[in-house]
């Protein structure tokens, strides 16, 4: 992205201050870009504004950072400077664009520089929660020319299902969700069919489901740490499994996106609990690489999302809010209060499926009932 914002991305900066973190005149916003998010950004900052609230534009330009890392100064861009933390602290509201936008690099920085150059972002969120900050963070900085040629996609394609994708009303997603929230309460058993093959039982943990239809809070106790932030384009409804029952096969029909990672179709074996057997189209080699680092629970299902948003359909990046999609994750479920604490988590979406709960359908054809 360059240039002017576009009218499309002027109806998004709107709709999202408005609808989504409906910031409100006399409060203090920070929004933060890189190079390739800039005009939506600058939409943003004026969106801000024309509500009547103060805003602080951050920009990381990116051939500074790159120029950083390559004089091995990780550690101190791991550190935030005095006065970002005193910003933080004063704001009530916060837009993050994803970044940096050379993804072709950043996918390959070597662990342990990348753990320094990100070491910020646990002290950020302690620091979010006690000012009650609430924040969305913006998928449009996932799209970049990198992923979309290693993807086979088109980048202004993309771009744009994105844009019209953070477009959804939320009140809309949040009754689709109120309808799941309620089949899933004091629940037992969800099936999972599909034509593909794909016929799967899980059991549910009897934890009280959690929804992101894009419009954030301020933390409050029990949320995740970083529960003061909602994905743009929303939503889901997320709900965690017990972790020991699993009978039966899954095959995803989306590919899943997990901060630089990614794999494509994904088909997971399940007997007496356990995983037994997987295989990929795409993305085995790091899957199986982080998959046995992983500690105890990492071959156990832990959560199902329930994709929420009408307006998304095979969008990369957006495949857990799909609406009427569902992904099934292993691995740990310690930010839904589950039993979990793998280190490790990954998830498998399907788009199109059959689900019931307790022999009672909740998604017919990919269509929320």
């Amino acid at each position: 992205m360059s240039g002017t914002p576009s009218k499309l991305q002027r109806d998004v900066a709107r709709h999202i201050v408005t609808k989504y973190l409906k910031v409100r005149p006399g409060e203090n916003a920070i929004v933060e870009s890189w190079d390739h998010t800039m005009p939506l950004a600058a939409a943003m900052v004026d969106e801000v504004r024309r509500v009547g609230a103060s805003v602080l534009f951050v920009h990381e330009d990116e051939d500074a950072w790159w120029r950083a890392i390559d004089r091995k100064q990780t550690k101190l861009l791991g550190k935030s400077s005095a006065p970002e933390w005193a910003a933080l602290k004063a704001a009530d509201v916060y837009v993050n664009f994803w970044g940096p936008g050379n993804t072709d690099r950043i996918e390959k920085l070597p662990d342990e520089p990348g753990n320094q150059v990100f070491a910020f972002i646990g002290p950020w969120y302690e620091v979010a929660r006690k000012a009650g900050l609430r924040g969305v963070r913006m998928t449009t900085g996932f799209a970049t020319a990198g992923r979309s040629r290693q993807w086979g996609v088109d980048l202004a394609k993309w771009e744009d299902n994105i844009l019209r994708a953070s477009l959804t009303d939320p009140e809309r997603m949040a009754r689709s969700a109120a309808r799941l929230s309620r089949a899933l309460a004091g629940g037992h058993r969800v099936r999972i069919t599909h034509a593909n093959g794909t016929d799967v039982e899980v059991a549910l943990a009897g934890i009280p489901s959690q929804t992101r239809d894009g419009r954030p809070r301020p933390y409050r106790k029990g949320d995740a740490p970083a529960g003061m932030l909602q994905q743009v384009p929303a939503g889901t409804v997320d709900v965690a499994l017990d972790s020991k029952t699993a009978e039966g096969r899954f095959r995803a029909n989306r590919r899943t996106n997990i901060w630089w990672n990614w794999h494509a179709g994904g088909s997971l074996e399940f007997a007496d609990g356990k995983l037994r057997s997987y295989s990929f189209d795409d993305g085995e080699a790091e899957f199986v690489r982080q998959y046995r680092a992983g500690t105890a629970g990492r071959d156990r299902t832990s959560v199902l999302k329930f994709g929420l948003n009408p307006d998304v359909r095979d969008i990369p990046n957006l495949e857990t809010v799909e609406g009427g999609a569902v992904a099934l994750q292993i691995g740990g479920n310690r930010y839904l209060h589950g039993s979990n604490r793998s280190s490790f988590f990954s998830w498998f979406s399907l788009a199109g499926a059959e689900i019931a709960v307790d022999g009672t359908p909740i998604v017919r054809a990919g269509k929320i009932l």
